[in-house]
């Protein structure tokens, strides 16, 4: 794909939706950051649900740390893997009071750091939180980034490394969202809706035809 493709598909993703925002419900960089750890393998819809009742009981690293592990699980024991889940963020909070005062770094290095972050989480947090022109990718992102030809890897790491080289650097801050946003609910992973595709005419999907209405 092109690079006038590329400025194209991103031209409209912002015309359709100027300021993207992740679906996670959240108020401070500490919420972000459970929320998106919470949220491997689970829905934003189930880890929203938990999260209002967590965070109406403990939204700071010593008040979720006080809560110990048993305590938590109670509260996060609808999202799948709850029990690891609830380790690592016991551990985090620990980190996060004895590392860094209680604040949430923007430095990817001490974000990878926390038990249960990896570097897709840290992306997150860096761009949702930080404003930092990151890309998260996520499967959707991948998927799409693959199906539709603006970067192309086998690996999540080669094709974030792909958008962060070939995405024009005006739509690096919402690039990630946008295309979650559009993996989710147009570009989907089993029936892609290609007739109802905003940028059906620029995507390099070869078996788009299919979808397409004659």
């Amino acid at each position: 794909m092109n690079a006038q493709k590329r400025a194209a598909i991103f031209e409209r993703f912002r015309a359709a939706n100027p300021h993207p925002r992740t679906e996670l419900e959240f108020s401070t960089p500490f919420e972000l950051l459970i929320a998106v750890i919470l949220s491997a393998q689970a829905t934003d819809k189930s880890v929203n649900k938990a999260t209002q009742v967590l965070f109406a009981a403990a939204n700071t690293p010593a008040a979720v740390k006080a809560l110990g592990v048993e305590g938590l699980s109670c509260h996060i024991k609808s999202i799948g893997l709850f029990n690891s889940k609830a380790k690592n963020i016991i551990a985090t909070c620990g980190m996060l009071l004895e590392r860094h005062g209680g604040e949430v770094p923007r430095d990817r290095a001490a974000l990878e750091s926390l038990p249960g972050v990896g570097r897709k989480t840290a992306n997150v947090v860096m761009n949702v939180a930080f404003g930092e022109p990151t890309m998260a990718v996520d499967t959707h992102i991948f998927r799409v980034s693959n199906r539709i030809g603006i970067a192309r890897g086998k690996t999540e790491r080669a094709v974030e490394e792909g958008l962060l080289k070939h995405v024009p650097s005006e739509f690096l801050q919402h690039a990630h969202h946008w295309l979650i946003l559009h993996g989710r609910y147009v570009c989907k992973a089993r029936n892609p809706d290609c007739p109802n595709c905003r940028i059906a005419n620029l995507c390099e999907f070869k078996s788009k035809t299919r979808h397409l209405k004659p």
